[in-house]
C-alpha cells in the first residue's frame, strides 16, 4: 500500500514537471504558480522515494553477493547489507510520516487561553505557573508572547489569562495542550499540610485570518466601560475597556489591559475571531469518524489530560500513559519530551488508520 501511494506521488510529480515545461503555461500565471507550488511540495518525498528504490536495488545486489564463493566478498556484502537494511527502515518510516495528511493550522500563531478551575486561589496560582511554563517554552523556541487579556488575583495568580504566541509552527507544538490540567500539592496557604487537588483549563486556538472569519457589523454589540483594578475600583476616568458580544453565538470577549479603547477593541476582535474559527474547526471535526475523534490532539477540553504531582516530582500525561519525574524542568518550559512523545503517538495512530503501520 505504501509503495502504491509513493508511485502515485512520483507519477504526479513527473506529470507536473512536464506541465511546468510547457511554454504556453507561463502565459497563465495563476495556474503556473499553483502547479509550481504543488511540484515543490512533492519534491522532498519523491527524492526520498527514489533514494529508497536505490537502497532496495543495492540490497538485492548484495544478497546475490552472499552466494559468491569468495569468503571476503561475502563478509563485505553481509556488512553492507546490515547498513542498507537499517537505511531502508529509516527511509520507510520517514516516507510514511511524509504521507500523513498535513494539519493546515500547524504553521499558525496561537491564542492561548488559561482559566482557573476547581480549587479557588490555589487554582489561580497554578494557572499563573502554567502561563509561565508556556511563556518559557515559547521563549526557548524564539517565539513572541503577547498578553491580550488578563484577570489577575491578589496572590500572583490568574483567574484567566489570554495571550497570543507568534512563531512559525506554534500551533503544531501547542495543540496537544488543550484540556484540563490537574495539580496535586500542599498549598502554601494550607496549615495542616494536606495535599489539595486543583484544576486549570487550557485552550489552544489557531489564530484566524481576517479573510477566513468575516464578522459583520450587525453581528456584534460593542460596549465600553471604565477599566477596573484588582479590588474592583475604576482605574480610568475614561471608558477604555471593551466588551464585545457576538450575537449569533453569544460569545463574549472583554479586554481592558490597554490604555487605549482602540487597542482593547483590536485585541478583543482578535480573540473573538480565533474563537469563532476554533468553533468552525470543531464543527468540522464532529463530522469526522469516531475513531479519528478519539485520537490525541482533538482538544477535548472537558477531559483531564495531565497531572502535576508536586510531592512525587511527577508529571503524567493520561492520554498516552507517559510519566516523567522532572516536574521542575517541565514547569520551567522544558516541554519537548512531552510534546515529541505526543506527536509520535498521534502519528502512529494516524498510520494505523491509513493502514501503513506495518
Amino acid at each position: 500500500m505504501l509503495l502504491e501511494k509513493l508511485k502515485e506521488v512520483e507519477d504526479k510529480y513527473t506529470e507536473l514537471a512536464k506541465l511546468l515545461g510547457d511554454p504556453k503555461l507561463i502565459e497563465d500565471q495563476a495556474r503556473y504558480q499553483k502547479y509550481a507550488r504543488e511540484y515543490a511540495s512533492l519534491e522532498e518525498i519523491v527524492e526520498a522515494y527514489r533514494e529508497l528504490k536505490k537502497v532496495e536495488e543495492d540490497i538485492e545486489e548484495n544478497k546475490k553477493l552472499l552466494e559468491e564463493k569468495d569468503e571476503e566478498l561475502r563478509a563485505l556484502a553481509k556488512e553492507e547489507l546490515s547498513g542498507l537494511e537499517k537505511k531502508k527502515e529509516e527511509l520507510t518510516r520517514r516516507l510514511k510520516l511524509m504521507l500523513l495528511p498535513k494539519d493546515p493550522n500547524d504553521e499558525r500563531n496561537i491564542i492561548l487561553e488559561i482559566r482557573a478551575g476547581a480549587g479557588g486561589e490555589e487554582s489561580a496560582i497554578f494557572a499563573a505557573e502554567l502561563f509561565r511554563m508556556y511563556t518559557r517554552y515559547a521563549e526557548r523556541r524564539g517565539w513572541k508572547v503577547e498578553i491580550l487579556s488578563a484577570n489577575p488575583t491578589g496572590l500572583d495568580g490568574y483567574k484567566e489569562v489570554i495571550a497570543m504566541i507568534k512563531g512559525k509552527g506554534a500551533y503544531s507544538r501547542f495543540k496537544y495542550e488543550s484540556g484540563v490540567h490537574r495539580v496535586q500539592r500542599v498549598p502554601e496557604t494550607e496549615s495542616s499540610g494536606r495535599i489539595h487537588t486543583s484544576t486549570v483549563t487550557v485552550a489552544i486556538l489557531p489564530e484566524a485570518d481576517d479573510v477566513e472569519i468575516e464578522i459583520k457589523d450587525d453581528e456584534v454589540r460593542i460596549d465600553t466601560y471604565r477599566a477596573s483594578g484588582h479590588g474592583g475600583q475604576n482605574v480610568n476616568k475614561v471608558e477604555t475597556a471593551v466588551r464585545i458580544t457576538h450575537l449569533p453565538t453569544g460569545i463574549v470577549v472583554t479586554c481592558q489591559d490597554e490604555k487605549s479603547q482602540h487597542k482593547n477593541r483590536e485585541k478583543a476582535m482578535k480573540i473573538l475571531r480565533s474563537r469563532l474559527y476554533d468553533m468552525k474547526l470543531r464543527e468540522q471535526q464532529e463530522k469526522i469518524a469516531s475513531e479519528r475523534r478519539q485520537q490525541v490532539g482533538t482538544g477535548e477540553r472537558s477531559e483531564k489530560i495531565r497531572t502535576y504531582n508536586f510531592p512525587q516530582n511527577r508529571v503524567t500525561d493520561h492520554r498516552i500513559g507517559l510519566t516523567l519525574y522532572k516536574l521542575g524542568e517541565i514547569l520551567d518550559g522544558e516541554l519537548d519530551e512531552l510534546t515529541d512523545t505526543l506527536i509520535a503517538h498521534y502519528q502512529t495512530e494516524e498510520l494505523k488508520r491509513m493502514g501503513m503501520d506495518g
